[in-house]
């Protein structure tokens, strides 16, 4: 399966590309800082200082420090991938083909990036709890997207259900690669989502 990195992807403007860009050398620099000085310890100075832009530019995009950490840039990808899964594989099926389509056409560098970027969350207690506000949105999400495919609403409790069943992977898979620096938190969650997709049997 090819990812949407590559030809499936729309083109971007040159507008657009050097936002990105901008966008992913700030959040780079940040997570560079907080490795080396600690979450606490960084400033948003120092993020755009190292980024090369002036703090108002910091805050363009980022509304805060801690948003360089929370804010996701893969759910628009991962909606777009799942909604161009083959219309007869199960809402499992199709999530799981989602992220293997997302996720194994990233640069290795961008990929630790990521792993970090997850890691971070659970270690920092205020990045973790900004992390669970967030979750009711992340659930909303999947529930739109997968009442879609199969023609219900997303405001059914049993697809709602469902949609916190997935998160549920989710976080257990966040747990489980916190404990174990040697975890692929790709695989984890794939692998969450392959014993979801069986009916949980233990």
């Amino acid at each position: 399966m090819r990812s949407l990195s590559e030809d499936d992807q729309p083109a971007l403007g040159l507008r657009e590309r050097k936002k990105a860009k901008t966008r992913a050398t700030i959040r780079e620099h940040a997570l560079r800082l907080f490795r080396e000085q600690g979450y606490q310890a960084t400033t948003v100075e120092q993020i755009a200082e190292a980024a090369e832009v002036s703090p108002s530019t910091f805050f363009r995009y980022f509304p805060n420090k801690e948003a360089v950490v929370l804010q996701d840039d893969y759910d628009p990808m991962l909606v777009a991938a799942f909604e161009a899964q083959p219309a007869e594989l199960s809402p499992v099926a199709a999530l799981r083909g989602a992220m293997q389509a997302v996720f194994a056409g990233l640069p290795t560098e961008e990929l630790a990036l990521e792993r970090e970027r997850q890691k971070l969350v659970l270690s920092v207690p205020e990045l973790r709890a900004g992390a669970l506000d967030g979750l009711a949105g992340t659930i909303q999400m999947i529930a739109e997207i997968v009442a879609e495919r199969v023609g219900r609403r997303a405001d059914e409790l049993a697809v709602r259900s469902f949609a916190g069943a997935v998160m549920g992977v989710l976080l257990a898979a966040l747990f489980a690669a916190a404990e174990d620096p040697t975890a692929d938190i790709f695989e984890l969650l794939d692998a969450g989502l392959a014993h979801l997709e069986a009916g949980l049997p233990l």
